[in-house]
């Protein structure tokens, strides 16, 4: 199959007031989405076995805050920081640190080992990866699972519409065109080979797993 061209569509959830009927049902479908194809599960259990996730977990994107629930019910000792524009969602464990805003003008102000993150990175252009991975540098652990780019999974999508709201009919596939081939990301991050050990693995149900550990000097 020929390969896709990369291209950035509005998604309409980011758009949604949270309290729009729509988004909640969006965010809704996300949940069975995510449950179907295991992301937060490989990301939990990526995050768990990492020498430096006692340093501190932040995630890019955190939504809801389920992903960082699912880190502090797996880490309770360590600080688990969500970044997000929307508000820290109110049923979030006191235990969880939010900051809302900006998280490329947040950044630089955590402190943590980990940084992670689902379904977040496709959303951004290249000159804004590329200002993400300079921020970026400062944490020793990065793992995301982001949308595979290719025709199949955009052709699986729609198998789901039936089971899904109109917002996600029309993000989903928008998603899968933003996404990301194994060898992009990095490169995009323009994370440097000789200071990170950069693995990727692709799933059957369309995701690209990634996961970038800075060398030891």
């Amino acid at each position: 199959m020929r390969a896709l061209d990369r291209v950035l569509i509005p998604e309409l959830l980011d758009s949604l007031d949270p309290a729009d009927p729509r988004a909640i049902r969006s965010r809704r479908d996300l949940v069975f989405i995510d449950a179907f194809m295991g992301n937060s599960r490989w990301i939990t259990d990526s995050v768990a076995v990492s020498s430096v996730a006692g340093e501190g977990v932040v995630e890019l994107g955190a939504g809801d805050g389920r992903l960082c629930e699912r880190f502090f019910q797996t880490l309770p000792d360590c600080e688990i920081t969500g970044l997000d524009l929307i508000p820290r969602p109110r049923s979030l464990s006191t235990g969880i640190r939010w900051v809302a805003g900006d998280f490329f003008q947040s950044l630089d102000s955590i402190r943590a080992g980990v940084c992670a993150g689902s379904l977040v990175l496709h959303h951004f252009s290249s000159e804004a990866l590329r200002e993400l991975g300079q921020r970026l540098t400062r944490f020793s652990f990065l793992v995301f699972s982001e949308p595979l780019r290719s025709p199949l999974p955009l052709a699986a999508s729609t198998l789901v519409f039936p089971l899904v709201g109109e917002v996600t009919r029309h993000d989903m596939p928008a998603s899968i065109r933003a996404g990301f081939l194994p060898g992009e990301l990095a490169e995009a991050l323009q994370l440097d080979p000789k200071l990170w050990t950069i693995r990727e693995v692709t799933t059957l149900t369309g995701s690209l797993r990634f996961t970038a550990s800075k060398r030891r000097p």
